[in-house]
């Protein structure tokens, strides 16, 4: 069973790739996938229990898939009203090269405050307006999510991987932003400076005007860019506040924004913008392929966690390897491929956090110090399975969400970052490596 469970998910990845030549939509090869998995695991595991489990990673999954369709409705409200055009009016950088340093630099902080998946909807809608031809705008896509993975792995509040480390306490929050943020910045900045060659130096062409807005359609604009980002924000501070799920928080700040443009076309009913421009006609208007392609994706994963695969794998990496640059770079690949949270969970789990008095009386002394609180292998964690999610378009929710909103290629992702996502990744362990050594991290 777990053969032909994995044979399976590499089969369903591979159409995933060859998405372009196959001319079938990766959401319908991904739900097959996800339901040819779960029909092996119900078939030949004999488990009775199976109800429960599809029904409790379906409760994880729609978290998700919540959160997802809250950011991606906000960001929408924001575009429908012209906020975005309000930015470019300030990014005046029309040499190619100058603008992609930029994008990375938003990307990187802005993810680290909000979380990678966010900042990606936000700016890869940005670079819509930015860069018309779609293979150049591939690269500052490319970019984006470099830069939105990196940047949210040195936040406690960047990715769920750091915040499930955080909350967990393994690691604490001063600590991360101390020890990672190098490593972070030299896995950007490498792999922007090796893919800056796709581009040609020609000037992009200027950003078309904005059509001329009377005074209410730009109060309209402004307030709803503010508002938008502001509720946005607000979902990081409604976690730390009251530990709840992040997509409780997303839910509700697009219940705020709605409720925000109810009141206002409700009075201004004559406004053209008064049917269109309303969530409900946003939410009409959601990407669901993308969403559905989620759902197949991270319930795929859910059967090779449930079947017991992801256990495996970490139990022989702790026998084979036994050293955490080792063994978190490993689990870092492999989080290119699988889910990065599952595999977190399953590392959790594989490695409790260890007393210092525990590790004073034990044998393997040096090893063991890595997996105390703020130890070696949990920083090496949290870097590795966010910056290694850099390896393929689909290894993480920032990819796969800039995957589906500007279709880029699965194929042509691997061609021309791959190998420069490696470079930077192996270089941001060289920098943890150096730290360790120096600072006795």
């Amino acid at each position: 069973m777990i053969y032909t469970l994995i044979a399976i998910f590499i089969a369903g990845y591979l159409c995933i790739a060859c998405e372009g030549r196959m001319k079938v939509n990766k959401a319908a090869t991904a739900l097959l996938m996800c339901g040819a998995m779960w029909l092996v695991l119900a078939v030949w595991g004999h488990d009775a229990d199976i109800h429960h489990q599809m029904t409790d990673n379906l409760g994880d999954t729609c978290e998700i898939l919540f959160y997802l369709i809250g950011a991606m409705a906000i960001v929408n409200l924001i575009d429908i009203h012209g906020g975005f055009s309000l930015l470019t009016r300030y990014i005046t950088a029309r040499r190619k090269i100058r603008l992609l340093w930029l994008v990375s630099g938003v990307t990187f902080v802005l993810s680290a405050l909000l979380d990678n998946m966010t900042t990606s909807i936000i700016m890869v809608l940005l670079l819509r307006r930015l860069v018309p031809t779609e293979r150049e705008r591939w690269v500052f896509t490319g970019v984006v999510i470099l830069s939105a993975n990196s940047g949210g792995a040195w936040s406690p509040i960047g990715d769920i991987t750091t915040i499930m480390l955080w909350m967990k306490g393994n690691v604490s929050a001063v600590a991360l932003i101390v020890r990672l943020l190098l490593p972070c910045v030299v896995a950007v900045v490498l792999p922007v400076l090796l893919v800056g060659r796709l581009l040609d130096r020609s000037p992009l062409p200027p950003v078309a005007p904005a059509e001329e807005m009377s005074p209410s359609s730009a109060r309209m604009s402004r307030l709803m860019l503010f508002a938008g980002i502001a509720a946005l924000l607000f979902v990081p501070v409604f976690k730390e506040i009251t530990g709840l799920s992040s997509y409780m928080g997303m839910m509700i700040s697009l219940g705020a924004m709605w409720l925000l443009s109810e009141i206002i076309y409700g009075r201004h009913s004559a406004w053209d913008e008064a049917v269109t421009h309303r969530v409900s006609k946003v939410l009409r208007n959601t990407d669901l392929p993308t969403i559905l392609f989620f759902l197949g994706v991270l319930m795929s994963v859910a059967v090779l966690q449930d079947a017991g695969v992801l256990n495996r794998v970490a139990a022989f990496l702790d026998k084979e390897l036994h050293e955490v640059f080792l063994i978190s770079g490993t689990v870092g690949v492999l989080s290119a491929v699988v889910d990065n949270v599952p595999l977190v969970a399953a590392a959790m789990a594989m490695y409790p956090v260890t007393a210092p008095d525990v590790v004073a009386a034990g044998a393997d002394v040096a090893f063991a110090q890595c997996f105390v609180a703020d130890g070696l292998f949990w920083h090496l964690l949290a870097y590795c399975v966010g910056v290694g999610g850099n390896l393929m378009v689909v290894g993480s929710a920032a990819g796969v969400v800039a995957m589906g909103l500007d279709h880029i290629g699965f194929g042509w992702y691997l061609k021309h970052f791959t190998l420069p996502a490696l470079v930077g990744y192996l270089a941001g362990m060289g920098v943890i490596w150096v730290e360790h050594l120096l600072f006795a991290f």
